[in-house]
């Protein structure tokens, strides 16, 4: 394929709109003779000629019409990469990857997105559900290019490998059936629920984070049932299968049958933090979804 000079090609459209050689030179701040070096070489590249003598002046040959032509569409195209480029220089366009765990999705993502979306519209964002360790497995690889994820079942603060920024302390309230006895009970604490049947997950972060929970007030809870999804969880809760333990930012569809109480004086919380690889967070496009993930976070911790 031939090659193209695009600053030789600048110099042939110069010449093209000043008509004469002293005149393109004068333009570009060049010599006369230099112009018709440069052009001299750029007939040689294409392996046409491009001047032709005319008088004591020389005109653009046929060929050099049509390589104009060509190169009028390549003009265009790099002045709209410049643009695109200025554009994400300043994160106003591009792509970013983000991974997040599911009830993080609804509660920060979706609204860190809608509000991008309206305020940098050329900026994509694609969301991709991931567990907490996976969430950083695909940062790690570069699947995405940031993380939420939650701060209890992440790498240390000193892992070289990513830059961690803490999001949003979620409190965990108590989901009880709507009849229970202590549904409407003053200063609930969780130690009072020391005898209950519990409902949580068998495994994974959600089951440590119950446990560690009730260890802390002073009891092992009682599993009954096993299960991952909230749905899934308070519908049991529903049926007065048990009482578990809910993150706020998951109880917004919590069934009519459910009470959800904030625990008094011992309230649990799980930590949510975003991650980037390190170096990484000053990325414009990235750094544009962090800010609008902590305007949602914050959001949520507002009274």
């Amino acid at each position: 394929m031939t090659e193209w000079d695009v600053r030789k090609l600048r110099i042939l459209r110069t010449l093209h709109e000043r008509g004469t050689v002293t005149a393109a030179a004068e333009a570009l701040s060049m010599t006369p003779s230099a112009v018709s070096q440069q052009l001299a070489n750029l007939g040689r590249q294409l392996g046409v000629e491009l001047l032709e003598a005319h008088g004591r002046r020389v005109r653009l040959t046929g060929a050099a019409h049509l390589v104009l032509r060509h190169a009028e569409e390549v003009f265009a195209r790099l002045e709209q990469a410049d643009a695109e480029l200025t554009a994400y220089r300043r994160g106003e366009t591009g792509r970013v990857r983000i991974g997040a765990f599911s009830t993080a999705v609804p509660a920060l993502v979706v609204p860190a997105v809608r509000k991008l979306r309206t305020a940098h519209p050329d900026l994509e964002v694609r969301v991709r559900e991931a567990e907490a360790a996976q969430a950083y497995e695909l940062l790690s690889s570069g699947d995405v290019d940031l993380a939420l994820s939650l701060a209890a079942h992440a790498p240390t603060a000193r892992d070289a490998r990513f830059s961690r920024a803490p999001l949003l302390a979620d409190p965990l309230d108590v989901a009880l059936p709507a009849g229970h006895p202590l549904a409407a009970a003053p200063g609930l604490r969780l130690a009072e629920l020391s005898g209950e049947r519990w409902i949580f997950g068998g495994s994974g972060p959600w089951s440590q984070i119950t446990l560690t929970a009730c260890e802390a007030a002073g009891f092992v809870p009682e599993q009954a049932h096993s299960a991952s999804g909230w749905a899934v969880i308070l519908a049991m809760v529903e049926a007065g299968m048990g009482v578990a333990l809910i993150p706020r930012m998951a109880a917004a569809e919590r069934p009519a049958g459910v009470a959800m109480r904030v625990l008094a004086a011992d309230q649990p919380r799980r930590h949510v933090i975003a991650a980037v690889r390190r170096g990484a967070e000053t990325a414009p496009g990235t750094a544009r979804l962090l800010t609008a993930l902590r305007d949602a976070a914050a959001a949520r911790e507002e009274p």
